[in-house]
């Protein structure tokens, strides 16, 4: 099912992200999605996250899918060219996988195989326009498609606690008018930033998601403050996590930190996409203390 039909009938929309493994064997990822993530409306399968050689996430998607669940495909414009790229879009549309993350990714030299050649035929804006554009019944090169056209919903990322809020909402405008039908947000732990941001985004009339990284430790948090561009993780929610470490080692301060931010964001945006990194097990009681299940 598109997600985009859940947004127009006013649900709260849920989602988790799981990673592909290096290697083939699948049953650990599909078990724990089953386990874990059964409350949550879709799941997002990541593209070789951080440049990183894993199992394809169309692959992934499949098996999901076939497991009842319903995945949402990410690509990247980091591996593939624009004709692997609308290949791999009408691959996903004859399998019956609807839902789109549709990426730049980040560069080969942050991940395992830095030799690599990047691609980035496109980036995330055409990107969406070619999956649009294949909507319409046409390729890239104006070539019309044979039978019936696949249909979408196209998803799309925004980073609302960046301090450049005037870009993120010009990349915003210019995805919306490429196509973009919904968006999930970069993790936010700053919610009166995020709120700010969405009183303005709302011009745009798209759904968003509100992009939660579970916080799992002080040196996750400091490694993600230097590192990872549009995030802030704020100093005195670090030192909730440096109050207990007992607690913190447990889950239990991460866990109680990210529901409250779902709390707090709510009201301002129309789901939450949770980006659990290996925590999926948390995700239960996560949206159970947060109120959404």
């Amino acid at each position: 099912m598109r997600i985009t039909e859940l947004f127009e009938q006013g649900e709260f929309v849920i989602s988790a992200e799981v990673g592909p493994p290096k290697g083939t064997n699948i049953d650990h990822l599909v078990e724990e999605a089953k386990t874990y993530l059964n409350n949550v409306t879709a799941v997002n399968v990541t593209d070789n996250q951080s440049s990183v050689m894993r199992l394809g996430s169309l692959a992934t998607c499949k098996v999901l899918k076939d497991e009842g669940m319903n995945p949402i495909f990410q690509m990247t414009c980091r591996d593939r060219n624009r004709i692997a790229l609308q290949s791999d879009l009408l691959s996903a549309a004859m399998l019956g996988i609807d839902n789109l993350l549709l990426l730049t990714g980040d560069h080969t030299k942050l991940g395992d195989h830095p030799q690599a050649k990047p691609v980035f035929d496109l980036d995330s804006v055409s990107l969406i326009y070619t999956a649009k554009r294949l909507e319409e019944g046409y390729d890239l090169a104006g070539n019309e498609l044979v039978g019936e056209p696949p249909k979408f919903a196209k998803g799309a990322v925004v980073s609302p606690c960046s301090d450049s809020v005037d870009v993120q909402l010009a990349k915003m405008e210019r995805k919306v008018a490429a196509g973009a039908d919904f968006f999930q947000t970069q993790a936010v732990y700053e919610p009166e930033k995020f709120i700010e941001f969405m009183e303005k985004a709302k011009q745009f009339g798209k759904p968003v998601q509100l992009g939660i990284v579970i916080p799992k430790s002080v040196g996750m948090c400091r490694y993600m403050n230097a590192n990872v561009a549009g995030i802030h993780i704020p100093e005195e929610m670090i030192n909730e996590l440096k109050a207990d470490k007992e607690k913190t080692k447990a889950g239990i301060t991460g866990v109680e930190i990210a529901a409250r931010l779902i709390r707090e964001c709510k009201p301002y945006c129309q789901g939450v996409h949770i980006m659990a990194m290996g925590w999926e097990s948390k995700v239960p009681d996560i949206l159970k203390l947060a109120g959404v299940i």
